[in-house]
């Protein structure tokens, strides 16, 4: 699924050169929305001009978590032995975050979502050229607001506020569409022995985890660089 999100110039006056950035996510990651603020700032950063799209490949991090998703204390609790090192867990993420500007709202979360939904949004949204927007505004209206995006209003929703058309998306997300292609690109990440995400793919370089700005600043300048010669 792709996204343009940065347009500029062609390098040396030439026709725009497009750089593609390959990124493998799932809504549920914390870490996914640190890399995407983190890889905005490099892209900023980055003198050359070139054109910058966005490829987004959907992961599953629970695939086998409940179509409504689960009360989130009670999942995390089971999952981590209690709640309170849960608690832990997510206070590292902020800590972690500190410098990315990002407001954790682990306290609003009241559900630990199905994903499928979200990518199947977003999968949709790629369609209307807006994949980037949306990816984005997923990430931070769970990450940061508590919104459940296994609820089909609660996407509309940031839909609408993408640019999309809430009724279509809403008729969309009511029925099966988008369901065999998003289960087939997450097939594709698994050929690519993606296993765990954020993995984020830029030229011949693929970066796993949230690293810091200039990690990926030099990774996109290498990669331009390679464009250069080509």
């Amino acid at each position: 699924m792709n996204g343009v999100i940065v347009k500029r110039s062609g390098i040396n006056g030439n026709k725009p050169v497009t750089l593609t950035i390959e990124i493998t996510l799932d809504f549920i990651c914390p870490w996914c929305l640190v890399v995407d603020k983190r890889l905005n700032r490099a892209i900023e950063q980055l003198k050359t001009p070139i054109e910058i799209k966005r490829l987004w490949y959907p992961f599953e991090l629970n695939p086998t978590m409940p179509e409504a998703g689960m009360d989130r204390k009670t999942y995390r609790s089971n999952k981590f032995g209690s709640w309170e090192y849960s608690q832990a867990l997510d206070a590292q993420t902020m800590q972690a975050a500190i410098g990315d500007g990002i407001e954790f709202r682990y306290d609003l979360m009241q559900v630990t979502p199905n994903t499928l939904k979200a990518h199947r949004l977003s999968w949709f949204a790629e369609q209307e050229g807006k994949a980037t927007e949306m990816v984005e505004r997923i990430l931070n209206a769970y990450f940061t607001q508590g919104q459940d995006i296994t609820n089909v209003e609660t996407l509309a929703k940031l839909a609408k506020e993408v640019g999309l058309d809430a009724d279509k998306v809403r008729a969309f997300l009511n029925s099966t569409e988008g369901i065999e292609e998003v289960k087939a690109l997450e097939e594709q990440a698994a050929s690519r022995n993606i296993r765990g995400v954020p993995s984020i793919k830029i030229g011949r370089e693929t970066i796993v985890g949230a690293q810091s700005v200039d990690v990926f600043l030099a990774a996109l300048q290498t990669a331009v660089n390679e464009l250069e010669v080509a």
